[in-house]
């Protein structure tokens, strides 16, 4: 006689085994209608699993991210069941959920077209719409390894060989079709109405180059049509703002073959970098921070002692010499902070310490991985290290906190959440440290008032971690800053300070870095603003043009006044028309176009034009280069626009 716990606390009992299906039903129709799987003791089960004994129950719906899940576990199925209805010759390998969908990888004898994926598309809703019930069965592993040579499916005989001889086998299926999975799965193949296969690319058999390439069918499913239609919009509004398209246009990088994973920034781009690490470096002296700088090339034996090498080997660049000592390009800045840290006696009187650095470090991404700015081998961080006490661990992890917070709303995000990454199974040091240190850590979050979720497993090496996620103008996420605590490498690398008592004591090193990879903040910003950089970051923030040569003088004149002022601003003097040079200029996504004829000259004004196609009207020389200013001050808090529309309408 099972009693069924429900999530609001209440009981339900039975006089007999009884499946979720059947509970659900039993609550409601709706409930029984809508059900995808159950939450059986907190593990995921199908709605036709019989409950015998006392349990707590959730049901699972479209509406739970477990439901998400379910269903695009089951969508991958459906896929498979297509592809092998209309390609009879072709064997399913594996088909996980990945973000925002799921793939599945195919052994067949040619390449599948684009028409070929229409057609699977048209088959998976044809399957749908006959709303089979999706069965269950197991099997003994070797039963199960026989079936699949059987039937010719090779690859999941494979699978299936290296799974324990003790271990039994599920399957799933629909109709007359069936497929090796763990589950849980939707109830019936009806659940499943909103997919689309989105491409085929190559990957190798179980992710290994020297094993047979396979074909990769990527798709995304979703709980209805409104869900699905929603992520294409978001796919559409991101390829317009893919970062690498925006950069040509606007003529701010490159990227070549000869140096993978590394930028070649155009003067335009280069300012742009200039002034996020001119925003950074202001801000971090005004926090008391000190920079330094520290060699790119270190000795081997320094990041043995660390525990890189041992953590981190395989993303590091390595050198011998003649002399055969073997040298590093360091993946990270810690190590040479504490060699700086080291050089002289020190006293707790000088802690915290902060010391920060834009340090270039190289890591090693396989190719495959490599995505415009977003994932380089090269790149800047802005990155510090703050020795401190145990008792400073919290008043400084608040003021790194709100630091990092209030640095994100200057560039226009608001929307930050905050993840708690604990011990990875790959580190360094003892529990009891790593106890210690999770511990500081999370009083810390606690003191800074902020809300954290578990990431569990997904601390650095030497200690946990803070994940500040930055959601963008499209609903996407990006993890950007971090804050780490770290009893290990000070004590490590030998970082020592004169305590009160006279002895000699290990500090705290508290990791800290707010855009993380200035490459990749840069990235993230120019798709973040649809390559619309607010005033006082773009690289151009006004171009001076003339109606006809007449006032090519005027305008040279203000170009350099309003350069004087510290403003970044061009001249286009071109023989071209006026409507040809807006259009050049819009498209490039400059702020401010001031435009020059016969009367603007006699009266030492401008007429302004906004790239967003406003016209402004006319403003005097010195008052546009006072709000300019203003703006740029500002950081974009007292808007041009703004202002000139609400002098107007008062």
């Amino acid at each position: 006689m099972p009693v069924i716990t429900l999530p609001d606390g209440s009981l339900r009992q039975f006089d007999h085994a009884i499946s979720v299906a059947d509970v659900a039903a039993s609550i409601g129709p709706g409930l029984a209608k809508a059900a995808l799987a159950g939450k059986v003791d907190g593990v995921l089960v199908d709605t036709s699993a019989l409950i015998d004994r006392d349990v707590k129950l959730s049901i699972v719906t479209d509406r739970d991210p477990e439901g998400l899940e379910v269903i695009r576990h089951s969508t991958a199925h459906l896929l498979a069941n297509a592809v092998q209805e209309l390609f009879p010759d072709a064997q399913v390998t594996i088909g996980p959920v990945i973000e925002d969908g799921f793939y599945y990888d195919f052994a067949y004898k040619r390449p599948f077209s684009t028409e070929d994926l229409a057609a699977i598309e048209q088959r998976m809703a044809e399957i749908s719409a006959k709303d089979l019930k999706v069965h269950r069965r197991v099997l003994p592993r070797d039963e199960a390894v026989a079936h699949f040579k059987k039937i010719g499916e090779h690859y999941k005989a494979e699978i299936i060989a290296a799974i324990p001889s003790n271990e039994p086998i599920s399957l799933y299926g629909q109709g007359d079709w069936e497929d090796l999975c763990r589950g849980p799965h939707v109830p019936s193949t009806g659940k499943l109405k909103a997919f689309k296969l989105m491409k085929v690319a190559g990957a190798y058999w179980r992710g290994d180059s020297r094993n047979e390439m396979l074909q990769r069918i990527y798709g995304t499913a979703w709980a209805n049509e409104k869900q699905l239609k929603e992520y294409l919009t978001r796919l559409e509004e991101a390829e317009k703002r893919d970062h690498r398209r925006i950069g040509k246009e606007l003529d701010l990088f490159h990227l070549q073959e000869e140096a993978p994973g590394a930028v070649f920034w155009h003067p335009k781009g280069w300012a742009l970098f200039q002034q996020l690490i001119a925003y950074m470096r202001q801000r971090q002296n005004d926090a008391g921070y000190q920079e330094v700088n520290t060699p790119q090339v270190m000795d081997r034996e320094l990041w043995v002692k660390s525990g890189h090498v041992e953590t981190f080997g395989e993303n590091m660049f390595m050198t011998q010499t003649p002399d055969e000592r073997v040298f590093a390009l360091k993946p990270m800045n810690c190590p040479g902070h504490i060699q700086v840290f080291k050089q002289g006696l020190r006293s707790y009187r000088e802690l915290p310490l902060r010391f920060a650095e834009f340090g270039v470090v190289h890591r090693y991404e396989p190719s495959g991985a490599l995505h415009g700015l977003m994932r380089v081998r090269a790149f800047t961080q802005d990155d510090a290290h703050i020795f401190c006490t145990a008792e400073q661990i919290t008043e400084e992890s608040v003021k790194v906190t709100e630091l990092i917070l209030s640095i994100y709303r200057d560039f226009g995000f608001d929307d930050v959440r905050i993840k708690f990454s604990d011990r990875p199974a790959k580190r360094v040091g003892s529990d009891e440290i790593w106890d210690k240190a999770e511990a500081a850590l999370r009083n810390a979050a606690a003191a800074a008032g902020i809300e954290t979720t578990l990431n569990p497993g997904e601390g650095a090496f030497y200690g946990p971690k803070l994940e500040f996620v930055l959601r963008d103008a499209i609903g996407r996420d990006w993890q950007c800053g971090t804050l780490q605590v770290d009893f290990n490498l000070p004590t490590r690398l030998g970082a020592t300070y004169i305590g009160e008592d006279s002895h000699k004591h290990t500090p705290v090193m508290l990791h800290r870095a707010m855009f993380g990879s200035l490459e990749r903040f840069t990235g993230i910003l120019l798709e973040h603003h649809a390559g619309k950089l607010p005033v006082w970051l773009s690289p151009v923030q006004a171009v001076v043009m003339g109606i006809t040569d007449r006032q090519d003088k005027y305008c040279l004149e203000v170009a350099e006044n309003l350069r004087n002022q510290g403003l970044r601003v061009e001249t286009d003097l071109r023989n071209e028309t006026l409507k040809f040079k807006i259009r050049e200029h819009t498209i490039k996504r400059v702020p401010f176009l001031l435009v020059a004829g016969d009367r603007e000259v006699e009266g030492r004004t401008l007429a302004v034009r906004t790239r967003g196609g406003k016209d402004l009207g006319s403003l005097g020389l010195a008052e546009l280069t006072a709000l300019l200013c203003d703006e740029v001050a500002s950081r974009g808090r007292l808007v041009l626009e703004d202002r000139v529309s609400q002098r107007r309408s008062a």
